[in-house]
């Protein structure tokens, strides 16, 4: 299981928000407009809130997926929460004297120095987010603060019995059936998108060809292997095994109705014309429980954290003193 709470999200996601490097300020150092919540005297900036927005819109925009204006408002009042919440953990490790060791914060600098080509290529995912290394530094100290926190007082506390995991593998068997598969491989004779009836016909040609030798007795992977367009000819067509729903449909169907050493008839899909042979199929199946125990642990483990998580927010929520302040233009009223 991945020991952190959602409120303390993972640490690239927040390096792409960019949004919570900044040390903690008294509320009245800052203009009212340049405020977007204070928490507990700690503000949290306009820009810093506009930064991380902008992060989750390029993330977004990377994934071909545009936040519309109208969504823009939801956007931001959400991304806040997230800030105010991320403040409220940071000063509860505070008050329980959490530290985080300096050479904890260069082991992580140096970490995500090695996910980049260079020097260089770093410095500029940095400035991409308007970063300096130092602020990083401070950013790193702080999340990673945030999370030893966490561990302490809520991961490391979970216990999962024996019979909690028993009980819930026995309770929820319909998460545990494993669908009947096949194993299948094929040879494809591919089709451009824009030929014409001529161009399919050549192609389906090509592959009656094969199917006759097929017929006469020649291996069919040896086949695949000289003929096959599709990526798994190196492989004599072996696709391994799969459930039903993982395939284009006429290409399932045709698998799912074959049985082991059959070959189909040709068969076409957006990608081209199939020959289909199955070597293999494996009935329906229950997973045995000590294959699935620690999934289910994990699983279990997960659940009890976010509950505990959404009370303890709650109760910090509840005790804490909190204003936020909105932009009605940019909150999209």
């Amino acid at each position: 299981m991945k020991k952190t709470l959602s409120l303390a999200m993972p640490f690239f996601a927040l390096l792409v928000l960019a949004g919570q490097f900044c040390p903690v300020r008294a509320a009245e150092t800052k203009p009212a407009q340049d405020k977007a919540a204070i928490v507990n005297g700690a503000v949290i900036t306009t820009r810093e809130l506009d930064r991380a927005v902008q992060g989750i819109q390029r993330s977004l925009l990377r994934a071909g997926r545009v936040v519309s204006p109208g969504k823009l408002g939801e956007l931001r009042k959400r991304v806040l929460e997230n800030l105010i919440e991320q403040e409220l953990l940071f000063q509860e490790s505070q008050k329980n004297g959490v530290k985080i060791e300096k050479a904890r914060v260069n082991a992580e600098v140096e970490r995500l120095r090695k996910q980049f080509p260079s020097k260089e290529a770093f410095e500029k995912g940095l400035k991409e987010v308007n970063l300096s290394e130092s602020e990083l530094r401070f950013y790193i100290t702080r999340q990673l603060t945030i999370q030893k926190f966490i561990d302490k007082e809520f991961v490391e506390k979970i216990k999962i019995s024996e019979q909690m995991l028993k009980d819930y593998y026995d309770n929820h068997k319909n998460f545990f059936k494993k669908p009947e598969q096949v194993r299948a491989s094929h040879i494809l004779v591919k089709i451009d998108p824009k030929a014409d009836e001529s161009q399919k016909a050549q192609a389906r040609k090509k592959l009656e060809t094969i199917k006759e030798r097929v017929e006469k007795g020649e291996d069919f992977n040896a086949l695949a292997r000289e003929y096959s367009q599709a990526p798994s000819a190196s492989k004599g067509g072996d696709l391994g095994y799969f459930s039903k729903g993982r395939m284009v449909k006429s290409f399932e169907d045709a698998a799912f109705s074959l049985k082991p050493g059959e070959v189909s008839d040709i068969v076409e899909t957006r990608y081209g014309y199939h020959l289909i042979k199955v070597t293999d199929r494996k009935p329906p199946s229950m997973m045995a429980y000590l294959d699935v125990k620690e999934k289910i642990r994990q699983h279990l483990k997960d659940m009890t954290l976010r509950r505990e998580e959404k009370q303890f927010m709650h109760e910090l929520k509840v005790k804490s003193k909190i204003e936020r302040f909105f932009d009605q233009d940019k909150e999209g009223k």
